[in-house]
């Protein structure tokens, strides 16, 4: 495995719009090049004998993660609307947010 460098790790930072001060990239560096021995040292482990695991989960021994449907009265808009802060009458109005 190639040595890790600040170098690499300036340009990982970069690809994933990440900034570093000059003292944390020093650290991240070095805590970068342990997890990957570490992952290096997973490669040496033998997995030969395990079985794929398709899920992290086993589905059949989960509860349904969901509720029953069942239908229920809404709010009135009308009353939903007077207590927005802003509203045109039929829509909420917000802030603008994309140029």
């Amino acid at each position: 495995m190639s040595e890790v460098t600040s170098e690499l790790v300036e340009r990982i930072a970069e690809l994933a719009h990440l900034e570093f001060p000059g003292e944390e990239l020093s650290e991240f560096t070095t805590d970068f090049a342990e997890i990957l021995d570490y992952f290096q040292q997973l490669q040496e482990v033998s997995t030969s004998q395990v079985e794929p695991l398709y899920q992290a989960l086993r589905m059949d021994s989960l509860a349904p993660p969901l509720r029953s449907d069942r239908i229920e009265p809404s709010l009135p808009a009308d009353g939903v609307l007077e207590q927005a802060p802003a509203s045109d009458g039929e829509h909420f109005r917000v802030p603008k947010v994309i140029d």
